[in-house]
């Protein structure tokens, strides 16, 4: 994603402000999705599907979005790259729920901070990016953390390489499509939508559903939508007012709260473990490191006379 044009950006403290609270509200999810754990995975996914789309539309039609969401339909091209990626989120929300009501808050946070190493990885071999040499010591020291998991852990961390793979291969397809974040993210609830409907309908028919159980279970149920676009919204503000590297290095506020909840509750966590993330830590500071180098060189360059 390139900095937003200078016509749509928003003031830096805003924008800042934004992006902050939108990944501080992703980190700090495990703690509300913890409250959920009265059901399965597969119901908050299907809930968090149903009730995010109804308000995507609203903030569409306030937005006034609405003309150009419609224009996706005469898109056959990007309705089936949504279709794709509807399916990956779609997995990628079920995989997180799973996590978190099983007590593996660690892997989700393994998973996010592996994420964007491994989209350097995806840029260089699918896209042809450059690759240098700092970006290259990243992605080996992510690997090597991931080969001291297998070796000294005992364990392929399966779940956290396939958080980071549903992820990756999500924001690699978002990419090739010039679609708006908000609009692509209504399209997916849509297309996963009418299903996941029948779903719940299926679920509460067969005893199955929580929904009806209570007031306070229904509650929990609806706001999984919120939980659901707020950070994405709060995202997409940041974006227009922040450059790429500010977002780059912001990005692991996520992780490291889901870190944080992980220890604190008591998971596992042994010096194993901490090799582990210890050489992950490494290789996502040499690649902010050289994300900031690279947008301090850029700009340098543009004020030059």
């Amino acid at each position: 994603m390139a900095d937003a044009p200078a016509s749509t950006r928003l003031d830096p403290a805003r924008a800042g402000a934004a992006a902050v609270s939108g990944y501080a509200i992703w980190g700090l999810s495990p703690l509300f999705y913890q409250l959920l754990a009265f059901t399965a995975p597969v119901e908050i996914v299907l809930q968090r599907v149903v009730w995010s789309a109804p308000i995507l539309l609203v903030i569409l039609i306030w937005a006034r979005r609405w003309p150009a969401t419609l224009q996706v339909l005469a898109d056959r091209k990007t309705l089936g790259v949504l279709f794709l990626t509807s399916l990956l989120i779609a997995a990628n929300w079920w995989l997180f729920i799973y996590a978190v009501n099983t007590a593996q808050v660690l892997s989700v946070s393994l998973g996010y901070f592996i994420n964007p190493l491994m989209n350097v990885a995806v840029g260089v071999l699918v896209l042809g990016e450059r690759f240098g040499r700092w970006r290259a010591l990243a992605v080996a020291l992510a690997a090597l953390g991931v080969v001291n998991q297998i070796l000294t852990v005992g364990e392929v961390p399966v779940l956290a390489l396939f958080l980071a793979a549903t992820f990756c291969a999500y924001g690699y397809l978002r990419k090739i499509i010039p679609v708006d974040g908000r609009i692509g993210l209504f399209w997916e609830t849509v297309i996963v939508g009418a299903p996941s409907l029948i779903g719940l309908i299926v679920l509460e028919a067969s005893g199955g559903g929580h929904f009806f159980t209570g007031p306070k279970e229904a509650l929990l149920l609806i706001l999984t939508g919120p939980m659901t676009v707020a950070p994405l919204l709060l995202f997409i503000l940041g974006a227009r007012g922040l450059p790429l590297a500010v977002m780059g290095a912001l990005q692991f506020i996520a992780p490291t709260l889901q870190f944080t909840i992980g220890v604190l509750s008591g998971e596992p966590f042994t010096a194993a473990h901490a090799v582990t993330f210890a050489l992950i830590w490494s290789g996502l500071a040499v690649f902010v490191a050289d994300l900031l180098w690279f947008e301090h060189k850029r700009r340098r360059e543009i004020a030059r006379p």
